[in-house]
């Protein structure tokens, strides 16, 4: 999960990234539309520092997009507001320790790059 709100909360093990400069309510109509087309595949880059990891997964014409302040990528096909892509390859949880270290630091940056194809 990101999210545009500038802090963690306790509960938030999944969070992965804070102070995001986008929520789903904020991506392009057209990108949403390549989303929900029943045979897009995403990839979601995320790059800090010289370090980058790939996540596969999928669109779906159920997802919503609408949600202000966050995007979350799903191993499940649980869709809410909040949900970008489900059948996920990784969660939070699944990637690179070295990355999860850089992401402690509160003045890490990461660059998400999302591509999708259908």
């Amino acid at each position: 999960m990101f999210t545009k709100e500038n802090h963690l909360k306790t509960t938030g093990d999944c969070i992965v990234g804070v102070n995001a400069d986008k929520g789903l309510m904020d991506f392009n109509e057209n990108f949403k539309e390549m989303l929900k087309k029943e045979t897009s595949t995403l990839t979601i880059n995320l790059q800090a520092t010289g370090l980058t990891e790939k996540i596969h997964a999928y669109g779906s014409p159920k997802l919503f997009l609408t949600h202000p302040t966050d995007i979350v990528i799903r191993k499940s096909d649980f869709i809410s507001d909040r949900t970008m892509a489900i059948h996920a390859d990784k969660s939070s949880s699944d990637l690179s320790r070295q990355l999860v270290e850089k992401l402690k630091n509160p003045k890490q940056k990461i660059v998400i790059t999302i591509s999708a194809r259908f």
